[in-house]
This record gives structure tokens, sequence and C-alpha cells, in this order.
């Protein structure tokens, strides 16, 4: 494994932000969040590697790799969050340090976004705060890492 490593992981649709509803969403693209947590994440001593896919598949066998490889996942899986038990079930396997993103407060929206299935593998999740979430999580992950947290 990669000491302070992270893997920042998106889900379907995030690589629309900045142009996606962004009255939700803000105005911040996904390589404009990316940059950002590369940037925090280098300040701190952490490696991040990015990850964006529309398709379940491809994060579950990206979440099943990071086994030993990473320190942590930052995750926003986007819908898949509320039904892949698919990745549920990956981020089991993974076992390490998963850090929970999403861009708005999912709990004050429709009923359906209330459920997570990534919430039971992860430290802890950070919603509502638009693209600053992600550097809220990146400074999880280091609290965490060097034992802080």
């Amino acid at each position: 494994m990669n000491d302070n490593s992270i893997l920042l992981a998106h889900g379907p649709n995030l690589n629309t932000l900045g142009t996606r509803e962004p009255k939700i969403y803000g105005s911040t693209s996904l390589g404009e969040i990316e940059t950002a947590v590369r940037v925090l994440g280098a300040e701190l001593g952490l490696q991040v590697d990015t990850l964006q896919s529309n398709s379940e598949s491809v994060l579950v066998q990206e979440v099943q790799r990071a086994k030993g490889r990473y320190d942590a996942i930052i995750l926003n899986a986007g819908a898949l969050t509320h039904y892949s038990f698919a990745l549920g079930d990956a981020l089991a396997y993974y076992g390490g340090l998963v850090v929970e993103v999403h861009m708005t407060n999912v709990y004050a929206r429709e009923n359906w976004r209330h459920l997570s299935v990534v919430a039971p593998h992860a430290k802890g999740s950070i919603v509502g705060f638009g693209a600053v979430g992600y550097e809220l999580a990146v400074r999880a992950v280091k609290q965490f890492l060097s034992n802080s947290l």
C-alpha cells in the first residue's frame, strides 16, 4: 500500500458537474474539484488518484482493486449511493477507510435519496457543503491516517 494514498472516486453523472443543474450542484466542474483535492492532498502529504465512471461495474472493480493499494477512498457514488448493493459489497471487501461525500444535503431532498448503501461502510459522511465537502473529506482522511480522529 502506498502510504497516505487516496482514491477519489465519482459515480454516474458527476462528470457533468459545473453544467448540470448549477442551482443545485453549483458551477464547479469535476476537473476543478479534482485539482483542488490533489493540491490540498499534496500540501498534506497525501497522494490522490481520481476516477469517475458512469458504469457501476467499473466502480465496483476499482473499489475492489483499491484493497491494499489505497489507504482511503473518498467516494461520491452519485445515484449508485441509493441502490448499488454491489458497490456496498465491494466497499465491505475493501475494508479500509471510506469517506462518503455528497455535494447537496441528501436528507433535505427526495425521500429516495435518504438511503445510502455506502454509509454502513464509511467512517463518516460529508453532505451539503458543495465542492468544499471534498476538501473537508481530505482533511478528515489526513486526521484519521494521523490517528487524530
